[in-house]
């Protein structure tokens, strides 16, 4: 339920979009994202620090777009994000000696350092990739493609690096007592 609630708002950004125009989904996806966060402090008593910061994001940015009536705001909106992303990872990576990502999913996986360490790099690689690209078709295309794109495009992206991510970490997963066979 929570990885729909995760999408709902740049649905219907792309839904409000094809009904309307680029100051009317941006409007929708800020109120979308806001019901979002109501939603999962109320269902679950928590909002994790990466949403609050999507809220914040989505907030300053699609908000410029409206009062500029300028979509260049929101056309720069997701590679903030995954910039963002990509320099806390490298932050705690780097300064911190910290792997931001076994703190937080390190309960559910067990893997060696070094599959840690590399699953970090190419999650930093990931967004900073896909911050680019978004600013490429956004900005050499037109306004409809770059919606198709970040709505499709980069989920699409996000969808196949996480299947090949998790197929590289089945192969390094420790398991839970020695000698055991995996299916």
């Amino acid at each position: 339920m929570k990885f729909l609630l995760d999408f709902l708002p740049i649905a219907i950004f792309f839904v409000a979009y094809e009904l309307s125009d680029i100051y009317t989904a941006t409007a929708v996806a800020i109120a979308a994202t806001i019901v979002q966060i109501a939603l999962l402090r109320w269902k679950t008593g928590k909002v994790e620090p990466m949403q609050w910061f999507s809220l914040a994001v989505i907030v300053v940015f699609g908000g410029a777009t409206i009062v500029l009536h300028n979509p260049t705001f929101i056309k720069w909106k997701p590679s903030i994000l995954y910039w963002s992303f990509a320099a806390v990872l490298a932050f705690g990576q780097l300064v911190l000696r910290k792997n931001l990502l076994r703190l937080a999913l390190g309960s559910q996986v067990q893997l060696p350092d070094t599959a840690w360490r590399a699953m970090t790099w190419s999650w930093f690689g990931f967004f900073l990739v896909a911050g680019a690209l978004n600013l490429w078709v956004a900005f050499n295309y037109s306004e409809a493609v770059w919606v198709k794109f970040k709505v499709f495009g980069l989920l699409s992206l996000m969808v196949v690096f996480v299947i090949a991510q998790a197929l590289w970490m089945a192969r390094l997963v420790k398991d839970d007592e020695p000698g055991t066979d995996r299916p």
